[in-house]
Parts: C-alpha cells; structure tokens; sequence
C-alpha cells in the first residue's frame, strides 16, 4: 500500500539467514524476472491492483498502485530488495491485473481481495470475528432496541460496532432507563393484555397496552437513536430544558421522570472507564512490536463513550516495521465494517490520505484519519498503546507456556520433536442415531478452532452404536482427503482461518505456517479398542509413521488416573498432577464438547424436520397452505389426492406428488 515495494510486501515464512537477493539461483530468478517484465510492457500508468500468482495458479501477493506499470517494473530489479520480496518474484509465475478509476477505489479492492484470498506475502488480519450491534428495528410499529450479531439483513438502524456482548448489553440496559424503549420480541408484545415487568421498574414505556401514545413513543425513538448517532450532548440540553419547564409548570412528577433519564445518561457515559471530553465518535488503533510478532490494540468511542476494545494479532513477517503493518490492517478492517468519523492512529502511515478518501467513499460521509500529535487524542492512542503492549506480554507468555507443554507431551509420548499440529477424535451418538465424528485440532498458539470438523456418520453397514466402525469411517475420510490435497511432500501455503465448519470445507486452505496440513501426533478417545481401529485404518491408508495414542478414562471415569495407549506397547498412565496431564485432559474435554455439540445439532435438526420439507416441488408457500388445512403434516400425510387437491395452490399436480411421497 506504499510506493516502495519493501513496505507492502508480507511474506508468512522468515527466510533463512544466509538467504540473500544476490544468492537466488539464476534460473528461478530469471524465470519471476522475466514473467514480470514482460506484463510491464502492457500496462498503463493509471491505478489499479494487481495480484501474483504461484505456479499452481495460487495467489501470492496482492497489491494496489498509484501506477501500475511503475509499481509492477520496481519487481523487476533484485538489487536492494529484501529477501521477501526476492522469494516472492522468485516464485511469481503469472500476473493478473484490475484497472480502477481511482487510487481509493484501488485500495478498497485490495482489501477486500486479501481478506478472500489470504495470500502468504500480504499481512494478514486474523481472529476477524463478528462485532455486536445495537438495532432500533424498523419493521415494527413500535421499534425495539435489540442486540444484533451477524448480517444487517433486517430493517432498521444499526449502532456499533461493540467490543463485545456485554458491552452492548450494558448499553441496552442503559438506554432502557434513558428512553424507555422495549426489548421484547414482537412475538412477546402482540401478546401481551397488560404491562410487564420492565414497565413497572421503568425499564419500557409500555406501547404495547398503549400506556404511551404512538407520536409520544416514536419521539423517544428518535432521541434514543439521535444520542446513538453522537448527539448526545444536544439530548441532554433538551431533557434538561424539559425538566426545567415541568418544574416551572409545579409538574414535578413529570420532572421527575426527566431527572431519572438524565441520571441514566450521564450514568451512561461516566461508567466507562476512559472517556473522551471532546471525542464524540472515533476509533482508535494502536500497535506493538515486540518478539516477532505484533499486537494492534483497537477501542471504539461512540457518543462519548468507550464501546470496549479488542485485540488482534495479525500475521505479518518479523522484519516488516508497525507502521506498514498498521497501514495493511486498517484497509482490511473497515472492508466490512462502517467506519466513524474520526480515526485516530499510534503510527504515522504512508497512504494516510488516500486511506481517509477511501474510507468517506465507503462511509459517505467524511472521515479523517489523524497521528495525533498532542491533546485528548493523544492520551487516547497512548492508553490503546498501553493495552498493546499489556496484551502483546501476555500472549508472549501465553505462547511460551504452551511450547513448554508440548515439549513436554513430546517427552510423554516419546515423539522425536514438539508437535505443531495435534489432531483429537471423538464420536458422539444417542444409541446409534445421529451420530457424529469431531475432530478438534492445536498447535502452539493453542486450539485453533477454525480447523475443527465434524462427520456426519453417513455408512448404512454400520451396526448402530459400533463405535469402533464411525472411527475407521471418520479415519478413511479425513486421511484420504488429506492425501488427496496434501500430498506428505508438498508444503502448504494457504493459509485461512474460517469459523468452525465441516467436513465439506477443502483441507487445502487450513494449512498454514504455524500449523501444518499433516499431524504430528493423532489422539483418539478411547482404550486398546479405538486405538486398534485408528491404527488398522491408517495402515490400510498406507501412513504407518503418524504418532497414534488412545486415551482412555479411569477406573469411574475419574479425571487424573486416564490410561494411555501406543501401538506396541503396555498401557501406561502420567503423575496425578503432571500439567502435561492436564493438558490432555483439555484437549480430551474441547473434543469430546465439540463432538457433543454436533451431535446435539443434528438431532435437534432432525427433531424439527417436516415431512413436507422432503417433498421436491413443494416450497415454504404450498407447506404453509398444507398445514393451514389440515393442521399437521401427519393429517397431510393421511389425506387423499381429492382433498390435497382442495387446498387453495394446490394442483392437481403437486396434490398427487404429495400424496405418492406418502404411500410408496
């Protein structure tokens, strides 16, 4: 994202010590050379994003540039370029390219290309997960203010983002004192003969017996979502004109009720820990560098208040300076997210400006994004800074005690190195129905939960409760695929962290750098049984050198006294009190939940499963017609096609196809 190359290229790998631009073999750097040189030739001096691509057609690299052809030709020279970058054009075999109208235009690109590609030499942001809102909905009559996580599909208006839940249910709780807005479901409100609890602790105003007027509601709609788009302070001067004039009309019941939601506001923004005096709404990144890895520290003020803060890690190479860092993170950040007015920075970044155009672009409105040099901002960026360095130590150490503990199992089960990557199965059924293999994987940053997988047991041969059987089938499964996409001599570069999925998501892009594809030690949980099932499938596989272990629970199932199985030799257990033990136990527990928990899904699934949804050309508007005259899907069921036929939407067609579902 700035015009020299050293600061926009991020590769995942650290490139050995002797490794130098100079040292690349001829061959290989001729052959990135050449392909380079030869699409500079074609392109035009206009903005645009450009991406590099591996021999195997896999992205590399993604780019943007105020001039393509003068971005593209500086890969071109090897003399004065990093190692990275050298490695990178080393291994760059075609170039594809997107022209933009604008620089800005370019950079929303970029950003959002790196986000879905996840190529190795950008840096990447990673523990992307959901933000919470606050939503005013605004397909009811009378709107509620709920809390709201996911896709912003349904009408209204959304405030956020939150740090976290409890943020925003401390919020909810607040402004429902303020402005005695509902939070019920509307399913709860058309039901209701008679105010509920909240109206009688002055939580809710009650529209839903018409305590209040319709016009006298929708104003309190307004305030509340006028003090959420930073108008906060304009709210309070007119509550408190309000009380003013009650008390002067001797209304002092009426201000009163002012009072308490003043009290409510001003409780609002004083319980927050750091708050602005002068900072409406802003964001504010801070990041921290220290033992190779980097930690940027983001808080989020809104209406004058701290709306939480979250940390992130994103992975970038050790030699990459925070202000480069910094500059990638923030595009990435706001691909998916509303961007405030004011965006404060620890670093000063090359491509500020067109960052500040891009992100009003995107906002319409205007955004500025400032280095604060002096003031309330700086005291702001210097208490996130603070927080960045605080929880960059503590995943330091965090990251020490885990190597500590694998070193340790490595010494327990006799592996010749500390594991990167450990793989736990386990199976969960209810007498053979539902049943589900998961399997749970951790490395040295601990359990990395977007490579969990679960496996619909899908065999008919097997005898319902044959656990030994779902093992060798979720076995065969996953090794067959993983030999299939990751042959055990090539080197995984892709690298994605996705929420937890299934078994239908390609292995081929949960590889990364600090958790290989291939494991290094499997766990299965269960006695001599399950480990023989394990090992007869991995040799019918023909993978004889993947560490396998059975661990099985103590004499009543207590914790502290689990046997522990290898191919070949005698049971053996580990000290009560060992950590390594205990680690073992965590990494049983998180299996044996993640498995329950897909099996818990599956059944509840099924249980809410209507025979009608199995029927090919019968949608949610010919079910609903079904059910609206018979009344349930087994009278639907039971019925002839004469009176399948009766129901309004219902042809003759679909009335024979229904009643041919049910009496094959």
């Amino acid at each position: 994202m700035t015009d020299s190359p050293s600061n926009e290229s991020t590769p995942q790998e650290s490139p050995a010590p002797a490794e130098t631009a100079e040292s690349v073999p001829t061959e290989k750097v001729l052959k990135g050379v050449d392909v380079i040189a030869d699409h500079v030739k074609r392109l035009p001096m206009g903005p645009g994003v450009y991406r590099m691509l591996g021999e195997d057609g896999t992205v590399l690299y993604v780019g943007k540039a105020r001039s393509l052809k003068k971005r593209v030709s500086s890969y071109t020279r090897l003399q004065g370029q990093s190692n990275r970058i050298a490695r990178m054009i080393m291994a760059t075999a075609a170039m594809e390219f997107v022209v933009t109208n604008t620089e800005p235009e370019a950079l929303l690109l970029e950003a959002n290309l790196i986000k879905r590609l996840r190529p190795r030499f950008n840096v990447l942001l990673r523990d992307d997960k959901s933000f919470p809102y606050i939503l005013i909905s605004g397909d009811h009559q009378a709107p509620a203010i709920i809390k709201h996580r996911g896709a912003r599909k349904r009408k209204g208006s959304y405030f956020g983002p939150f740090a976290s839940a409890g943020a925003v249910d401390r919020t909810i709780n607040a402004l429902q004192k303020a402005f005695l807005i509902r939070n019920c479901s509307d399913s709860y409100y058309e039901n209701r003969s008679r105010p509920c609890l909240m109206y009688q602790i002055k939580r809710c105003s009650g529209p839903c017996t018409g305590e209040i007027s319709g016009d006298d509601y929708a104003r309190l709609v307004d305030e509340a979502q006028s003090f959420l788009s930073g108008k906060s302070q304009l709210i309070k001067q007119e509550l408190a004109a309000q009380m003013a004039e009650a008390s002067e009309n001797l209304d002092f019941e009426r201000a009163a009720i002012y009072r308490d939601r003043l009290a409510a506001l001003s409780h609002t923004q004083a319980h927050q820990g750091i708050n602005p005096q002068n900072t409406e709404e802003a964001d504010v990144f801070a990041i921290h560098q220290e033992g190779g890895q980097s930690c940027v520290q983001v808080f989020f003020f809104r209406t004058g208040q701290n709306w939480g803060n979250r940390a992130y890690f994103p992975k970038a190479d050790k030699d990459m300076s925070e202000a480069s860092i910094l500059e990638s993170f923030l595009a990435q950040f706001y691909d998916d997210k509303p961007a405030p007015r004011l965006v404060l920075l620890s670093h000063q970044v090359g491509e500020q400006e067109v960052l500040a155009e891009a992100l009003t672009a995107r906002a319409e409105k205007r955004v500025e994004v400032l280095h604060p040099q002096r003031g309330e901002k700086k005291e702001l960026v210097k208490h996130a800074l603070t927080n960045a360095r605080e929880a960059l130590g503590r995943r330091l150490a965090e990251t020490s005690s885990q190597r500590r503990l694998l070193d340790g199992l490595a010494e327990a089960f006799e592996l010749p190195a500390a594991p990167k990557r450990i793989e736990v199965y386990d199976n969960s059924h209810i007498m053979g129905t539902n049943a589900v293999g998961g399997m749970i994987v951790a490395g040295t940053e601990g359990f990395s939960k977007g490579q969990y997988r679960k496996f619909n047991i899908k065999s008919e041969d097997l005898v319902p409760g044959d656990d030994y059987g779902m093992m060798r089938e979720v076995l065969t499964r996953r090794f067959s695929r993983l030999k299939k996409e990751h042959p055990r001599v090539a080197t995984p570069v892709a690298n994605l962290e996705a929420n937890e999925g299934d078994e239908d998501t390609p292995d081929n892009i949960l590889a990364s750098d600090d958790i290989p594809a291939w494991p290094d030690l499997v766990i299965v949980d269960g006695g001599q049984g399950q480990l023989t099932a394990a090992r007869e499938t991995l040799e019918s596989l023909e993978l004889t050198d993947i560490p396998l272990v059975g661990i099985a629970k103590g004499p009543d199932r207590d914790a502290g006294r689990e046997k522990f199985f290898k191919p070949g030799q005698q049971a053996f257990m580990l000290p009560e009190r060992d950590p390594v033990l205990y680690f073992i136990q965590r990494l049983r527990d998180e299996a044996h939940r993640f498995a329950i928990g897909s099996h818990r899904a599956r059944r509840k699934k099924d249980i809410t499963k209507n025979p009608l949804d199995e029927i090919a050309g019968v949608g949610p508007t010919r079910k609903r017609a079904l059910l609206s005259h018979f009344g349930t899907a087994k009278a639907v069921s039971k019925a002839g096609i004469d009176d399948l036929s009766a129901v309004p939407g219902i042809s003759e067609a679909i009335a024979k196809l229904v009643y041919d579902h049910f009496h094959e």
